[in-house]
């Protein structure tokens, strides 16, 4: 089994271990570092003697070792005494598969997302934490830089461990409450999955599986704008997922790929998602993101014009209600097919946030928009900091054969 494999078991298993361990030991950081040692004994074993044939229920009862030696050394090896019971445990139910919810990932999304926790915290925690993220990829999503998102981990876990966080689904009245982050959490998640044009790489699997979330969630919160806007955001990605490489596994813009090949069943269910945030809250700014997707999916050919005008109207309104770094890289983009790529880059030059430096479409944007405004030295380098930023393998083809295809010198 080889090491991509394996991080894809670790990743599946991570959340409800990780909350099986602190429902029984109340103690979220242990639950945390038994279940990395229980990876890396894992990653000793498995290779050799072969993957167990329930692989979570091998990293739970190894987790679980783990905790109880770590507890009996901290009473100096006082036994531990459990409680004999004939019904199943909190954590035996987790893992479970035959027991297990097809919601259990996003029950999971829901107990992290605790309003014990601070909200800039939340959404983080749960990517490290239910979906297995890396500090450094959870930073650059946020556009933070390592060591501030690191310090915010370390308080949310602390406030968990301090308030005695129960690791129990809430009930529907506390849902709204924790709606935002959990809503974050899926689109940060999913964000990683479609950043991987090949569908790949190591999260890959969070595409089917936050399609699958989204859509229990619009049945589980049916009025919410938030809610049927993010599904259709996610469906209309998903929809253009065939036309996103070329026959030589390069990176296919959005701009130049066949609508043709587009899934219209997906589109369709997102018109019908889209028709509703926008009966609900027209102005609600994930409605606005989605109705950005939806103006490129109105698209059933090459032969009609790419909407640059609608986009970049569309754009303008979400800035109202969502005046972010990342709203406005991608409207940089619209704003150089309109009025030329010197205009976009006056707009990216009023961007000030270090985070910046570590988020890889902010220098893929700036790459093509100098290589257009004629600056190739610049251009250059803009494109090798991409490249630095480690892309998914279809993504770096393409930045490459840009690179490649800048004039060696300026005109």
């Amino acid at each position: 089994m080889n090491g991509v494999a394996l991080e894809r078991v670790f990743r599946a298993a991570s959340g409800r271990i990780i909350a099986a361990l602190a429902a029984r030991f109340r103690d979220l950081a242990r639950a945390e570092d038994a279940f990395s040692e229980s990876c890396l004994r894992a990653v000793r074993t498995w290779p050799a003697a072969g993957v167990p044939d329930d692989p979570a229920a091998w990293l739970y009862r190894v987790a679980e070792r783990v905790v109880l030696d770590s507890i009996r050394r901290d009473r100096k090896q006082q036994p531990v005494t459990e409680e004999a019971s004939l019904d199943p445990s909190p954590e035996e139910l987790l893992l479970n598969d035959a027991c297990i919810l097809p919601d259990e990932r996003l029950r999971l999304i829901f107990i992290c997302c605790h309003p014990a926790v601070a909200t800039e915290a939340r959404a983080a925690l749960t990517l490290k934490l239910v979906c297995g993220l890396s500090v450094t990829e959870i930073a650059r999503a946020f556009l933070l830089q390592e060591a501030t998102l690191a310090q915010r981990l370390v308080r949310a876990k602390r406030k968990i461990a301090d308030a005695g966080v129960p690791f129990e689904l809430p009930s529907p009245e506390a849902w709204p409450e924790r709606l935002d982050a959990v809503l974050s959490t899926l689109e940060i998640a999913y964000a990683r999955a479609h950043e991987d044009a090949a569908g790949s790489g190591a999260h890959a699997g969070f595409a089917a599986e936050v399609l699958h979330l989204t859509k229990i969630l619009t049945h589980l919160i049916p009025d919410d704008a938030a809610v049927a806007a993010l599904a259709a955001q996610v469906r209309y990605a998903e929809a253009r997922r065939p036309a996103r490489l070329d026959a030589e596994g390069f990176l296919v813009p959005l701009s130049a790929q066949d609508p043709a090949l587009w899934r219209r069943d997906l589109i369709d269910d997102a018109n019908r998602l889209l028709a509703d945030a926008i009966r609900i809250a027209p102005s609600e700014p994930r409605t606005l993101q989605a109705q950005l997707q939806q103006v490129w999916c109105a698209r059933h050919s090459l032969a009609d014009p790419a909407p640059w005008l609608e986009v970049l109207r569309v754009y303008d309104r979400l800035l109202l209600t969502r005046d972010d770094p990342i709203v406005r890289i991608n409207r940089a983009v619209a704003v150089a097919e309109i009025e030329g790529p010197d205009a976009a880059l006056v707009e990216l030059s009023r961007l000030d946030l270090p985070g910046l430096e570590e988020f890889l479409p902010y220098h893929a944007v700036r790459a093509d928009l100098l290589r257009r405004a004629g600056s190739l030295t610049e251009a250059a380098t803009a494109y090798a900091r991409a490249l630095q930023l480690d892309p998914p393998a279809a993504e770096r083809r393409w930045l490459e054969r840009k690179l490649a295809e800048l004039p060696r010198s300026e005109n």
